[in-house]
Parts: structure tokens; C-alpha cells; sequence
């Protein structure tokens, strides 16, 4: 699996990859950005959001939702104007929002972090046609994934201080059953970022300081994984044609000047042929 740099995003923290309108989003949370990047034409165009922006999803209603330091916001890509919807965590204010993702049916789940990265302060939230709860998960530090199973039954949430995955059934109503060790990330392989299952079920894990991402089966036994020419990668989408490329984000946040020397790359965005499809995202139901 070939990794080839796409675009040139130089982001400090790039996150958030999504396939909407065919072209891929994503944020870069540290510098406060929106991106689109079009593969079509190779058009790329950024807009500055009001504070950090972890996350960017299209809607039903036809716009976006992104999930801003500040609380989730509608976000118009024609007027590039951010509008706050809900502040999940107004008791908070040293939490930020930082990954999020829809299930087949249309919920939203998002997750919040201490941005200090230090403090068992993050949640995991469901927005269910407009109202935001609690899922009641154990807090953490740094919240990642989520991501959703094709079923709508099966939650992947990750602790990425403690290196874990976490499996957990969801019921009918969105309410979460017990949390099982899905796969924890052993020592020295890096921390587990943003994931994503694709269509056969298997979970896509990128790794923060462990230069590459991996994919795990069902029952969490690792199958491959792709190596990339820098340390930070955050978090893969599909997109493209039948879905068929997978799109990561990558970070230069950490890194000194020698790592950046080293690691010239970091900060893009990268594409390669992942040998599976993805599933389509399904817009948020706000």
C-alpha cells in the first residue's frame, strides 16, 4: 500500500477527515481551519473558524455541523459563517470537542478531551434529531474515534492516553451497554487517533507518534498495516470513486526542528489504495 502526500496542508494538527460533495473535509484543529480539497480538479479551499475546530459532518438539512472548542456550531460553507447550536460542556471551559461521527441512522456522536492533555475530563456525547446526551461512558483524557458499526449496534471509542479501543453495544434507543477491550496498542507502536470502519467491517486506527495506521478485524485481530513517511498520522476517511481511496490527515504538532528536518511531509495529506471500500457518511439528523 503506497502512501503519496495529495496536498501540501502544513496542518499543525490535521483531523477530521470526512467525504461529503465530492471532496474531502478536514480541520486543522491548532490553526483553527476548515479544508476542502477537491481530487477532482485538485481545488483546495480553507475557511478560519471562530476557535479550535476539531471536526467538520454534513447535515440533513444541507449545511455542516462542526464541533468548535466552544460547542457544536452550524457551519455555512457559502458565507463561511460559524453559528453556535449547543455547548455541551459550559462547566468545561478547559475542554475542546475533538472527534465525531454518524451512524447509519443519522445520530451524531462526538467526543470532548482536556486540551491541557492531561486531565480525565473528556465525554462521550449522542445527538439524537437535536437533543445532546451524556452516553455515560467512563471520562478520559483525550476522547477518539468514534466510530459506528454498519448495524448501528456496535460503538469503537478510544482512550487514546491509555492505548485502548473500546467495544460497546448500542441498543435500539442509542443507550450504551458495557465497554469491552476491543485492542489496546501496545508500547513504543504509538497512540490510537481517529478510526473508521470500512465495508467489511474492520476498523481503521491511525496512529499519533506511530507512523502509520492499522487495520483490525471484527474480533480485533490486527490484518495490516499501511506505513507512512511521518510520525503523526491522525485519522482516515473514504472517498473518491466507489469509495475506494482512503484519505489521512497528519500532523506536525510535537515535533521539534530536527523531527521537522526529518519529517519534511509532515502536516499533509495523504492518500492511498486501502484494498477495501469504505461506507458512505450518513448526514447528521440535528
Amino acid at each position: 500500500m503506497t502512501v503519496t502526500s495529495v496536498l501540501a496542508a502544513a496542518c499543525t494538527l490535521g483531523e477530521g477527515p470526512v467525504w461529503h460533495d465530492s471532496a474531502l473535509w478536514f480541520v486543522d484543529i491548532k490553526g483553527k481551519r476548515v479544508h476542502r480539497y477537491a481530487p477532482g480538479d485538485g481545488s483546495h479551499r480553507h475557511w478560519n473558524a471562530t476557535d479550535q475546530v476539531g471536526w467538520v459532518l454534513p447535515t440533513a438539512n444541507g449545511d455542516m455541523i462542526a464541533g468548535v472548542k466552544t460547542g457544536l456550531h452550524r457551519f455555512d460553507p457559502t458565507s463561511g459563517q460559524f453559528a453556535l447550536l449547543h455547548d455541551p460542556e459550559p462547566d468545561h471551559p478547559g475542554n475542546r470537542l475533538n472527534d465525531a461521527a454518524t451512524d447509519t441512522t443519522g445520530r451524531l456522536w462526538f467526543g470532548s478531551m482536556d486540551d491541557g492533555e492531561a486531565l480525565k475530563t473528556g465525554r462521550l456525547y449522542r445527538c439524537d434529531a437535536g437533543t445532546c446526551r451524556d452516553t455515560g461512558l467512563p471520562p478520559v483524557a483525550i476522547t477518539n474515534g468514534p466510530a459506528i458499526s454498519a448495524d448501528a449496534r456496535t460503538l469503537y471509542h478510544t482512550d487514546t492516553l491509555g492505548k485502548t479501543i473500546w467495544r460497546v453495544e448500542i441498543d435500539a434507543d442509542g443507550t450504551l451497554g458495557t465497554p469491552e477491550r476491543h485492542v489496546v496498542i501496545e508500547d513504543g507502536a504509538g497512540y490510537p487517533d481517529g478510526s473508521v470502519i470500512d465495508a467489511d467491517g474492520c476498523l481503521w486506527i491511525a496512529l499519533y507518534s506511530g507512523w502509520g495506521v492499522r487495520r483490525y478485524d471484527p474480533a480485533g485481530r490486527l490484518m495490516h498495516t499501511v506505513r507512512f513517511p511521518v510520525a503523526n498520522v491522525t485519522k482516515i476517511a473514504f472517498g473518491g470513486e466507489g469509495l475506494n481511496t482512503a484519505y489521512a490527515t497528519t500532523a506536525r504538532k510535537g515535533l521539534d526542528a530536527a523531527a521537522l528536518d526529518a519529517q519534511p511531509l509532515a502536516g499533509h495529506l495523504f492518500a492511498f489504495d486501502p484494498g477495501v471500500a469504505g461506507l458512505p457518511v450518513v448526514p447528521a439528523k440535528i
